[in-house]
Formats: C-alpha cells, sequence, structure tokens
C-alpha cells in the first residue's frame, strides 16, 4: 500500500523545474492581460465610461481566453487581439496642442550661434505661495565658452527611494541655469505614476532660474532639496549642456511622451552623460534615482574628501533656500559651505 502511495505522488507531483515554467507563463499571461486593460482605460478613446467598459471586456475576455477555454486556439486569438491593442496603443499620438497647468505651458528653446546662445521661455515665475505667483518668461543670453560646471539636485516630495533629478549649469559671467525634465500635466491632471507608463503625460525640459525652479521646491511645496556640486570638466559640462539644448529644441518640435520607466528625469539625465563621455554601466540607482547620491558619490562624480553622510547634511539646502527667498543672492547663498570641487574633474567611476 506505501509503495502505491509513493507512487502516485510521484505522478502527480509537479517538478520545481516544471513548476517554475507554469508560474512564469502565468505570471507571462497575467502581464499581458494587465498591460492590454491599462493601456485601454488610459486610452485616447473619448468618455471614461467607454474606456472603463472596453478595459474590463478585454480583461474578461483575456482570463476566459486564458485560462477558463478549453480550446487552446482561443490562445491565439487572444495574441490578435493583444496585437491589435498594442497597435492602436502604439501610434496614440503626443500633441502640444492642450490646455496646460500654467507652469509647464510655453516649451523652451534655444538658437545656437557657436559660442553664443540665445535661451528662449526661461522660467522666472515670482511665488507668494504655490497657488498665487506672477508668470513671467525671458530670453538669456549665455556663452558656452563661460560654462563653468554642473550641478545636481534632488528634490524629494516624500521620503523614499524615488525623488526628482535636475541639472543647473554654472557660469562665470551668468546666473546658473536650472534645467529640469518632467511631465507637462494638463490644467485637469495630476501626476500619476502608473498612468505615466501609458501616454497620459508629455515630456517637458523646463529651463528656468533657479528662484523659480529650485525656489519652488524648497520653500513653497516644502519638498527636502539637496544641491550636488558634480566633479566634471568644463570641457564636458559644455558637451552636455549643448546635448540638453539639442533635445530641447527636438522637443520644441515634435512632443513626446513622459515614461516613468524609459523617458524620465533621472534616465535622461544618465543617457546624456554617457554621450558627453561618462563611463559606466546601468545602475539600479538610475531609476530609484532617491538613492542616486550614494551611486554618484561612491562614483567619482562628487567631492569625496568629506564622509558622504557629513556631505549630504551639507548639501540638504531648504534652510538656505528659505533663507535666501527673493534675495538676488539666492544661488550663491544656496551654495554657501558646499564641498564645491577646486577643479571639476570627473574620474571614471
Amino acid at each position: 500500500m506505501f509503495s502505491k502511495i509513493v507512487s502516485f505522488f510521484r505522478s502527480t507531483v509537479i517538478k520545481p523545474s516544471h513548476l517554475l515554467v507554469i508560474l512564469s507563463v502565468v505570471l507571462v499571461f497575467a502581464g499581458l492581460v494587465a498591460w492590454g486593460s491599462l493601456a485601454l482605460y488610459w486610452s485616447n478613446l473619448p468618455w471614461w465610461s467607454l474606456r472603463l467598459a472596453v478595459s474590463l471586456a478585454f480583461a474578461v475576455f483575456g482570463i476566459w481566453a486564458l485560462w477558463l477555454s478549453r480550446r487552446s486556439k482561443m490562445r491565439f486569438v487572444f495574441a490578435g487581439v493583444f496585437l491589435v491593442v498594442l497597435a492602436y496603443w502604439w501610434v496614440i499620438p503626443a500633441s502640444h496642442q492642450r490646455l496646460w497647468q500654467t507652469d509647464v505651458a510655453v516649451m523652451p528653446h534655444a538658437d545656437i550661434d557657436g559660442d553664443r546662445i540665445l535661451l528662449r521661455n526661461v522660467r522666472n515665475f515670482k511665488y507668494q505661495t504655490l497657488d498665487d505667483f506672477t508668470v513671467k518668461y525671458e530670453d538669456r543670453e549665455v556663452f558656452l565658452s563661460h560654462l563653468t560646471g554642473v550641478d545636481f539636485f534632488i528634490s524629494y516630495w516624500m521620503k523614499g527611494p524615488v525623488g526628482h533629478t535636475f541639472l543647473s549649469f554654472t557660469f562665470d559671467n551668468a546666473p546658473p541655469l536650472s534645467i529640469s525634465i518632467e511631465t507637462r500635466p494638463e490644467s485637469h491632471e495630476g501626476f500619476h505614476p502608473l498612468a505615466s507608463m501609458f501616454k497620459q503625460f508629455e515630456l517637458i525640459y523646463v529651463m528656468g532660474d533657479e528662484q523659480d525652479i529650485v525656489g519652488v521646491r524648497t520653500n513653497h511645496r516644502k519638498e527636502d532639496v539637496f544641491l550636488y556640486p558634480v566633479r566634471v570638466s568644463a570641457e564636458g559640462a559644455r558637451a552636455l549642456f549643448l546635448i540638453y539644448l539639442e533635445r530641447i529644441n527636438e522637443l520644441a518640435a515634435k512632443p513626446e511622451w513622459y515614461n516613468l520607466l524609459s523617458n524620465n528625469c533621472t534616465l535622461n539625465i544618465v543617457r546624456y552623460a554617457n554621450r558627453a563621455g561618462r563611463v559606466g554601466e546601468f545602475n539600479i540607482r538610475h531609476l530609484l534615482n532617491g538613492w542616486i547620491d550614494t551611486y554618484l558619490y561612491h562614483a567619482g562624480f562628487l567631492d569625496t574628501d568629506l564622509p558622504f553622510e557629513e556631505f549630504r547634511q551639507r548639501s540638504h539646502i531648504n534652510a538656505a533656500a528659505q533663507a535666501a527667498e527673493g534675495d538676488p543672492d539666492f544661488s550663491a547663498k544656496i551654495r554657501a559651505g558646499l564641498p564645491i570641487p577646486p577643479a571639476r574633474v570627473a574620474s571614471a567611476p
């Protein structure tokens, strides 16, 4: 009797390798059903009720075709339907013609004439409160030969491994220029991380004065902001700046979608740094960008004379930014006490 029981279990128990294959297939099928449903829900179909109905119909059909139907050909039918949904989603166009939120309503661009660069639509809002501000855009003339360095910012709207990153380019004869890669929400929209992976937000590179780009975060949104001077040569900073301006002009000519996992603030900074000469591989902290300062420090992009925790503490600029609100020397005062490298020469990570 015992031998028959053992034989029965041997014949019915799934081998671990087979179980892994089954679980992998189930996860892939579930991912396809979930992705297709969300893509339809956040598509450009009119009316919320229609999008919800189509999304639920796709989910129900997918569950039936992949798991409940006894006809194997239904899996091929599902594959065909999924490809139609994918093709439809793929061709949903980005647009510049929407009713935008005020802070992202104007696209910047740059006129490059050798060493001389004319920056168009530099944002320089004057904030009384987060909701009470004076809209101001201006043109600025800068010279590439006077660009001296790059500063890296991380802004946290909540504690955790995710934040917003952006750069400021510093000049020896002009104020720093911040460039922040952001979503471009419409007037009725708020940011939603899951929706941002399904063509819900266009992309914008905001060029702005630090009193605006930094100050609105430290003084009015009450985010925790850290400023890290980057060890980079002037030539490297200039190469990176030109790459940024190239992308800004491309976006002004043709809109693109923001994507949390593929076309976001930090990944684009890394891509452009690679084009400008960065040497290094992908690091998980490029996605979990709330921890990217530890990567920058240990990879040699920051001054390492101070222990990291002391460096990070000094780099927290909220108190300085709040004290300097409205001050013409805002940019200098938020950098007071920072370990700015005397020679910004990047070491290979």
